[in-house]
């Protein structure tokens, strides 16, 4: 069913967010995740001994968030906290890096199918109009 064209964006991006969710957390089953743990668990393997502070400044969430879905990865065994000096200092388990591993390529799948239906140029233009648009809103 097509869209009206005069559409706002915000019905717009919200269906286009619950399809990315329904497809991650569809793919994170196997392994018991949920695409909230998924993107921590990628940025800490992808980022060995990182802080709460910076993942969640990279993530771009604030901290509770993360330090309620590290506790999540910890309780999975995925992750490790290791205090040092006034940080906690963030590893993956080896259990952690082997998931991390399987399910490292699901935003690319996602962006897959994405392409379907868009040229290189046109999705290289989305990429870069979301990036702008996130970047403002920070």
């Amino acid at each position: 069913m097509p869209f009206d064209s005069d559409v706002s964006t915000s019905p717009l991006v919200s269906l286009l967010h619950r399809k990315q969710t329904a497809y991650l957390n569809g793919k994170l089953k196997d392994v018991n995740l949920s695409s909230g743990l998924y993107p921590i668990l990628i940025k800490v393997y992808k980022n060995s001994k990182i802080s709460q502070e910076e993942l969640a400044s990279e993530l771009h969430v604030n901290e509770s968030t993360v330090t309620r879905n590290l506790d999540k990865l910890e309780k999975k065994g995925l992750i490790a906290k290791t205090p040092e000096k006034r940080k906690k200092i963030i590893s993956v388990t080896p259990k952690g890096a082997e998931i991390a591993q399987k399910v490292m390529d699901f935003d690319a799948r996602w962006d897959d199918k994405i392409k379907k239906n868009l040229t290189d140029s046109e999705f290289k233009d989305f990429q870069k109009l979301l990036i702008k648009i996130c970047e403002e809103l920070i």
